[in-house]
């Protein structure tokens, strides 16, 4: 069974036999007589009842009818889709887990107003999961961090994360490493970015932290601190609805270890509608560099 065959089938309903369907569909009778015999042969099932020149519809051609409507129209629908610039179906979206929880609920929100027959499907993890996943086409795009070097990912930019760092409240100031007077580390696990960069800022200090304590999420992550169990680094956003921040010291980084840029990545071979309007909407929400968040111009006056 085919889709030409359900087409024949369909015609010779509409238009009432074999010659009148021939006539519609530009093809000889003969052709349409035998899609008809291979399709009743497929099916094993008689579709019409033959009386001389008319043909009724069987019972069981009364059944195939409705499927046959609906499959040609999802084909149909299927041929306008690949061609229509309108987003639509599902948005297979990955991200890591500060991105999902401080920047996507706005932005998906505007989505779904802009474009209300676009659904998504959120993944969060770590940048080189995620990537791994967008070259082998489980995910159409994702949210990672930089560097983008994969020759078969198109990106852009789409945020400007500013870090900072943390610690529980009242701990002197901190300038570099050598200023972090606890001995453990809060960090996700080793594919993170903040924590792969939190690493290098301490070995860039020649100062090697005596313990890293592991945790699954930024609450935990600011509870502990909250608690004295270490410092963090943390985007200064992950900030801005925590009711307890009065019980931390927050300070800014300097230099390259001050942002993180955040890019929007797919496949080069992949362009979708989705994905476009996607990047059209974060093109309009990028931030720059040299603008503070108000977490970070709050640090400022927290020690």
């Amino acid at each position: 069974m085919d889709l030409i065959d359900l087409r024949c089938f369909q015609a010779v309903v509409q238009y009432g036999g074999i010659t009148r369907a021939a006539e519609a569909l530009h093809r000889v009778p003969s052709n349409i007589s035998t899609r008809i015999r291979l399709l009743e042969e497929d099916l094993q099932a008689k579709l019409f009842v033959r009386e001389g020149k008319r043909m009724q519809l069987s019972p069981q051609g009364t059944v195939l009818l409705d499927y046959a409507n609906r499959l040609l129209q999802l084909a149909q629908e299927a041929r306008g889709a690949l061609h229509d610039d309108a987003p639509r179906g599902i948005l297979r979206l990955g991200a890591m887990e500060s991105t999902a929880a401080i920047r996507l609920p706005t932005l998906l929100a505007l989505m779904h107003q802009q474009f209300p027959v676009l659904s998504v499907e959120l993944s969060t993890g770590a940048p080189r999961p995620l990537t791994a996943r967008v070259i082998a086409g489980e995910l159409d795009a994702a949210l990672v961090s930089e560097p983008v070097s994969d020759p078969r990912l198109s990106s852009q930019q789409a945020y400007v994360e500013n870090l900072v760092m943390i610690a529980p409240a009242g701990h002197p100031a901190v300038r570099s490493a050598r200023d972090v007077r606890l001995d453990a580390l809060l960090v996700f696990d080793p594919d993170c970015p903040h924590r792969q960069r939190l690493e290098a800022w301490c070995a860039k200090g020649k100062v090697a932290p005596h313990k890293l304590i592991e945790l699954g999420s930024y609450h935990a992550i600011l509870g502990c601190c909250v608690a004295g169990m270490g410092v963090a680094l943390i985007p200064a956003a992950v900030l801005d609805t925590y009711t307890e921040r009065v019980h931390l010291s927050v300070y800014p980084l300097t230099g390259n270890a001050r942002t993180m840029k955040i890019m929007l990545i797919w496949r080069k071979d992949a362009p979708q509608p989705k994905i476009h309007a996607l990047a059209q909407l974060l093109a309009g929400k990028t931030a720059s560099v040299g603008t503070e968040s108000t977490s970070q111009k709050r640090s400022k006056l927290v020690h």
